[in-house]
């Protein structure tokens, strides 16, 4: 069969925004509005009440299973590339629930018409190098004929119980950590318009291909009470989920978030995804600006990251130990980029 070459992003209707596929914040809740909780089930610890990362399923006194899915449409036109972000991305949700991920199901949609058996090859060789990488087999999955390309994985892991780490035990007074540069959307954008360099085309693989396993180590440290990932509704969104599920203030500094180098820039000159201004529309009152925040900057804010770095609220004092701790690990960017303090559930921001 001959089937032309084409730019993976140009056959996805989200502009190649990886995360940025998902559906906004605001959209989501209203579908799952009249959805039944699961409360029911006494060995469900995790389950859809907080918008967490994962499901988590305790089978005995010690041990807890992690269940999770993501996939998305291409976030770069390297085939091998999206591979490996996409399955990075997936296992990242066992991580940031402090668990350790055992095996991986991919999920795949080709349009068939329209990308070759060789470029899926490379995708399916992409994912399953990275989950070579984290230990795990790529042990089945399931594919389809669809409009759009798509790939992901389900990941299940295990976990101790105590262990388990979630996104809404956050406590007043904790400091917050994030371990990854944000700006993922905004090279996107630029890739699409082919205004992203070369060495920020390989900063942006760095970041997105990056395991976020020191996740699993952080949970065995008791000073590490809360853990998300920062994903598709950016680091305000996913910090107010942190925030809402906690029932407290997180107080971000936006002069001190780490940055991948060239996103101020790319910000500053237009490339920002649909799903930031989504993002923003669908936070509501719950996150308060300084006044006078430039635009470019406040999308750095709402801008989705595709497979980012992990949302730590830990206790003060030992803060910069866990930074040390993380950075050692191989996430150079970590550092301590806020607080939290007792308050309503929501988000502010300080630029002083």
């Amino acid at each position: 069969m001959n089937v032309p070459i084409v730019r993976l992003t140009s056959l996805a209707h989200g502009g190649g925004c990886g995360c940025g596929c998902k559906l906004a914040p605001s959209v989501l809740q209203q579908l799952l509005a009249d959805q039944a909780l699961a409360a029911p089930y006494r060995q469900l610890l995790v389950g859809t009440e907080t918008g967490d990362d994962a499901a988590v399923w305790q089978l005995d006194d010690g041990t807890c299973v992690i269940a999770t899915t993501d996939f998305f449409m291409p976030v770069v036109d390297d085939p091998y590339d999206f591979g490996r972000i996409a399955a990075t991305n997936a296992i990242s949700d066992v991580y940031a629930m402090g668990g350790k991920p055992i095996f991986a199901l991919a999920i795949l949609g080709i349009p068939i018409d329209k990308i070759s058996p060789e470029t899926v090859r490379e995708i399916l060789k992409g994912g399953a190098a990275v989950c070579a990488s984290a230990g795990i087999p790529v042990a089945g999955g399931h594919s389809i004929d669809s409009p759009e390309p798509i790939y992901g994985l389900a990941v299940i892991g295990i976990c101790n119980t105590n262990e388990v780490r979630r996104n809404s035990d956050a406590k007043p007074g904790d400091a917050i950590i994030l371990t990854k540069p944000l700006g993922v959307g905004i090279y996107s954008a630029a890739i699409k318009k082919g205004a992203l360099s070369g060495a920020g085309y390989a900063d942006m693989i760095a970041t997105t291909t990056l395991l976020n396993r020191v996740g699993a180590e952080l949970a065995t440290d008791s000073a590490v009470h809360a853990i998300t990932d920062v994903t598709g509704f950016g680091l305000l969104g996913h910090g107010l989920e942190m925030a809402r599920g906690s029932k407290l203030t997180v107080v971000v500094r936006a002069n001190d978030l780490p940055l991948l180098p060239e996103a101020a820039s790319l910000a500053q000159q237009g490339f920002v995804t649909g799903a930031s201004i989504r993002n923003w529309a669908s936070y509501g009152g719950d996150v308060v600006l300084p006044a006078g925040l430039p635009d470019w900057r406040r999308h750095l804010l709402t801008d989705p990251q595709t497979s980012g770095g992990l949302l730590i609220s830990c206790a003060p004092e030992r803060a910069d130990a866990i930074v040390q701790t993380v950075t050692a690990a191989g996430y150079p960017a970590a550092r301590v980029i806020g607080r939290a303090v007792a308050g309503a559930p929501e988000i502010r921001v300080e630029t002083d």
